[in-house]
């Protein structure tokens, strides 16, 4: 199972830029490290006085994670960017949480909420078409089906459809 982490760290005045063209040089490198499958950085609009930025890390898997942070590029890059940040946070995003990847997720309600938007069409859509389909397989057979089908529409295609048309509501505070 894919490990999704969010940092936040915020920068100390004056540093922004210079830890944002570190960060970036630091992000393509540490996809040479095999286990990362994604990394991202969040800031806020410019003109806005906000010095956090977000660190979206995706990992292969626990052992990868903990290989990469127990790496000398990443224990060289913490030693830099200490100097340049405030104490950073780290939270590992599980469940619903991965789908919202953000530094600060919105409100679990908001999650249960925006999930229900796909969960619901996806699983009356399978069962209209698939169901109809699979309706003489044994039961067990049956909701497995259903239930691979929709973890898979829901990961790759509904999920991030719902997340980027509710992403204003989703971040509102």
């Amino acid at each position: 199972m894919p490990i999704h982490v969010a940092i936040t760290r915020k920068v100390l005045p004056g540093k922004e830029e210079e830890f944002k063209a570190a960060l970036r040089d630091f992000l393509g490198e540490s996809f040479l490290h095999g286990g990362v499958q994604g990394a991202a950085m969040i800031t806020a609009l410019p003109g806005a006085d906000n010095r956090e930025i977000g660190i979206l890390r995706t990992f292969a898997d626990q052992a990868e994670r903990d290989a990469f942070y127990n790496s000398k590029l990443f224990k060289d890059w913490e030693k830099y960017a200490s100097k340049l940040t405030e104490q950073p946070v780290y939270r590992e995003l599980n469940g619903l949480e991965a789908w919202f990847r953000s530094p600060e997720p919105p409100p679990r309600w908001k999650m249960a909420v925006a999930t229900l938007c796909g969960v619901f069409p996806t699983s009356l859509f399978l069962s209209l078409t698939l169901g109809a389909l699979i309706k003489d397989f044994p039961v067990m057979i049956r909701v497995l089906l259903i239930a691979a089908c929709m973890v898979g529409l829901l990961t790759w295609v509904i999920m991030p459809v719902v997340i980027k048309f509710l992403k204003p509501w989703l971040s509102g505070k």
